[in-house]
């Protein structure tokens, strides 16, 4: 069962190697991760490769909520001439059992922004999803919004107050739920020194 390793003594002396393991799926290998002194070390499947911090060219982080799972954040790393890996925050153990790996993937993260800072890295540093989709995102939730309005304006006027009372809990979940993720998923950039709260578990 695939979960979050401890810091690990590296050899020489003051070398630290940090691990995180997650599972994107039941039928996938593991997905393994670690900061060494040389750089972003990472293992999927047969593939396996050493990034150097410097060499990063960008991390986005951002809210992935599931429906098995709520708690759910993803990191994109790519590398300065190609290359994209991502790290989730959960690992899947059983068919309808994603668990959430918040501490150490919070640790990872943000060990790796520190390393990436000691190393000089130019990275850009974004937060959230795409500037098109969430405008997007935002007008659709806008249009649903007046539209359960307008459905609950007639519920009322009919005295239909059963159906109101639904419109009010679908409102309520939705607003819990769909306004999480927009709220959260707001498009930012942050620097080395503060990583959004908001994108962290």
């Amino acid at each position: 069962m695939p979960t979050s390793l401890p810091n690990q003594a590296g050899e020489g002396e003051g070398a630290r190697t940090i691990s995180y393991v997650y599972k994107a799926s039941l039928i996938s290998s593991a997905y393994q991760f670690e900061l060494t002194e040389a750089g972003l070390s990472w293992r999927i499947g047969r593939r396996s490769g050493v990034w150097p911090y410097a060499d990063i060219a960008s991390i986005r982080l951002s809210y992935r909520p599931m429906s098995l799972q709520s708690r759910r954040f993803r990191a994109d790393i790519a590398r300065t001439g190609g290359g994209r890996i991502a790290i989730l925050s959960t690992t899947w153990q059983t068919v309808s059992l994603m668990t959430p790996q918040d501490q150490g993937y919070r640790a990872f993260i943000t060990e790796l922004h520190r390393r990436m800072k000691a190393a000089g890295s130019k990275a850009s540093l974004t937060g959230g999803i795409g500037t098109v989709t969430y405008a997007t995102a935002v007008t659709m939730v806008a249009l649903l919004a007046i539209a359960m309005i307008g459905l609950l304006v007639r519920a009322l006027a009919t005295s239909e107050f059963t159906g109101a009372l639904f419109l009010v809990g679908m409102a309520i979940w939705f607003a819990w739920t769909i306004g999480g993720f927009i709220k959260r998923n707001r498009p930012r950039r942050y620097s080395f020194d503060a990583l959004p709260e908001t994108l962290l578990p």
